[in-house]
């Protein structure tokens, strides 16, 4: 498949189930996936990298791209909205990073770094940001450095590409297994900038569960994808 093929896009609902399946019937745990996603969102941080987190398993995502930024010698600091609201695998996240030596800030300070790792919200938004988080993003869009979104831009609506609040403007989006809906449709070009796919281990069967045919050389690829490839 070439990078001007289309892909299919995962709806947030769609996204949950995929990783239900992966974990129940591929026996593939959450924190492995959460794990490969660190690793890759990583990749695209080529520069000193200040990460911020909020508080469910996209901010998990950005605590393994911090620890895997730390060993790169990448690493410029990392606040978390809310340390004690991470549960489960992210909660591990957080231990191991704590368990290197990192300092977890309790607002974001970027200093000397030139990039910001966006891991606020997820696909799980169903409202307009508010509240210290709608601080957190205007802050990152505020900062005048590169932003990287793990999976979506913090504040857009996943299936219908909403910003009905404030929202970060990524220049780069990794999202992970497949594109999210939101990120080709309605203010999700603006805010999602370069988008690239990254394969974080999802078997191509978990994805005909649902429905979506998706070719297992796809994963060999790590290509760039331009949003007008995209096509639903």
């Amino acid at each position: 498949m070439s990078s001007s093929a289309p892909l299919p896009t995962l709806t947030s609902a769609e996204a949950r189930q995929v990783d239900r399946l992966a974990a129940d019937r591929f026996h593939l745990p959450l924190i492995w996936l959460m794990e490969a996603a660190g690793w890759q969102v990583a990749r695209f941080c080529r520069g000193r990298t200040y990460v911020v987190c909020g508080k469910g398993n996209n901010g998990g995502d950005g605590l393994a791209a911090a620890r895997h930024l730390l060993r790169w010698g990448r690493l410029e600091g990392v606040a978390c909205i809310d340390t004690s609201a991470f549960q489960g695998d992210a909660a591990l996240e957080l231990e191991a990073l704590r368990a290197a030596g990192v300092r977890i800030d309790s607002e974001p300070r970027t200093g000397e770094a030139t990039i910001i790792l966006d891991a606020l919200l997820g696909t799980g938004i169903n409202r307009p940001a508010e509240g210290e988080v709608a601080t957190w993003i205007d802050r990152v869009n505020g900062a005048g450095r590169r932003v990287v979104s793990v999976d979506v831009p913090s504040g857009l609506d996943a299936d219908s590409g909403a910003a009905g609040g404030p929202t970060v403007r990524a220049a780069l989006t990794a999202t992970l297994g497949l594109p999210k809906r939101g990120l080709v449709a309605g203010d999700g070009p603006v805010h999602a900038g370069e988008v690239w796919v990254c394969d974080i281990g999802i078997p191509p069967a978990a994805f005909s569960e649902i429905g979506l045919q998706v070719p297992p050389h796809l994963f060999a690829m790590h290509d760039r994808v331009e949003l007008g490839a995209l096509r639903l």
